[in-house]
């Protein structure tokens, strides 16, 4: 996992819930919190971070963790790279540019980085089917995403999942 993952959870931590709720998730781990944002880190600690936040922020379980996460997520990642944002005008058009134009270029700023794989169905009106393939199953981290880029265009998304 790169390191800019573990950046970005730390800054929403300690934006949403201060410095000593962060401390205290690393403290609950057992890990320094030293990443730096092109490094490679072991998904595990990704993992042991999210398992241990559920209690710490008051979610209900990892899954919530991941889902709020990235949604969180979403207005800094517009912030720092709006040329993936702006040209879009809806979470749709946003969606659709994943695999040929947004994980492309995360490759070349993030070199070695492990994205997902997404299929896309438009054909029913109004209905987005994808399908998520990935090692790491974060597809909660995948509908935070969705929800956070809805929001970004003043959208309301609904989501059913049949498996990740």
């Amino acid at each position: 996992m790169k390191g800019i993952v573990f950046n970005l959870l730390s800054t929403i931590v300690v934006h949403e819930y201060g410095e000593d709720a962060w401390d205290d998730l690393l403290d609950s781990t057992g890990l320094n919190g030293a990443y730096t944002s092109l490094g490679n880190y072991p998904d595990e600690e990704l993992m042991r971070l999210v398992d241990a936040s559920p209690k710490a922020l008051g979610l209900p379980d990892s899954a919530a963790v991941l889902r709020w996460f990235g949604r969180r997520a979403i207005p800094i990642l517009a912030e720092r790279y709006p040329n993936f944002f702006t040209p879009q005008k809806s979470t749709l058009r946003f969606l659709l540019t994943l695999n040929e134009i947004i994980h492309p270029e995360v490759k070349k700023i993030y070199p070695g980085a492990d994205v997902p794989v997404f299929d896309f169905d438009t054909s029913s009106e109004g209905v987005l089917v994808m399908g998520y393939r990935s090692k790491r199953k974060l597809c909660a981290l995948a509908q935070g995403f969705a929800e956070g880029a809805a929001d970004y265009y003043g959208e309301v998304l609904q989501f059913e999942h049949l498996k990740c």
